[in-house]
């Protein structure tokens, strides 16, 4: 598929924008602050985007549309390791990916397409950024996940 279609290129780069600044750097910048002003500011970030994706939602079923996107890939791995990884590694607790019902849905429904499940691996994942992310998690332990986590 395009996920690049001319009509929505524009829609799609200003999307990709604060997508990648507020949600997929922002995770990061939540994670690796070291000033509590600096956390402060990311998380604050971090969640307005997250509702302003949930908002989207509820009125598309992709980002840009009735279109799966680049934006969608580009959104997809941050939200897919957020409540195992994010919410409790990266101290971006305030809410998990379950508590935005739009976005908890995309979630699945990018899950289900077709050659999606299969590049998924939720507990590599975990492991990786538990045991590799010194700074972040010095003694290497991996903190146990809910059992409702998504997906």
């Amino acid at each position: 598929p395009d996920l690049y279609p001319e009509a929505l290129r524009g829609v799609i780069e200003e999307v990709n924008e604060w997508v990648y600044r507020d949600i997929n750097n922002g995770v990061y910048r939540c994670g690796f602050s070291t000033t509590q002003a600096a956390y402060d500011r990311a998380e604050a970030g971090l969640f307005a985007a997250l509702e302003r994706v949930d908002g989207i939602l509820a009125d598309n079923r992709f980002l840009c549309g009735d279109k799966f996107t680049e934006a969608d890939l580009r959104l997809f791995p941050t939200i897919y390791r957020f409540d195992a990884v994010y919410h409790i590694l990266f101290r971006c607790s305030r809410a998990r990916i379950s508590d935005y019902p739009n976005l908890f849905g995309w979630l699945g429904d990018v899950y289900a397409l077709p050659g999606v499940a299969g590049t998924c691996d939720l507990d590599a994942t975990t492991e990786s950024y538990y045991t590799q992310l010194f700074p972040v998690n010095p003694g290497g332990i991996v903190a146990a996940r809910p059992s409702d986590a998504a997906p």
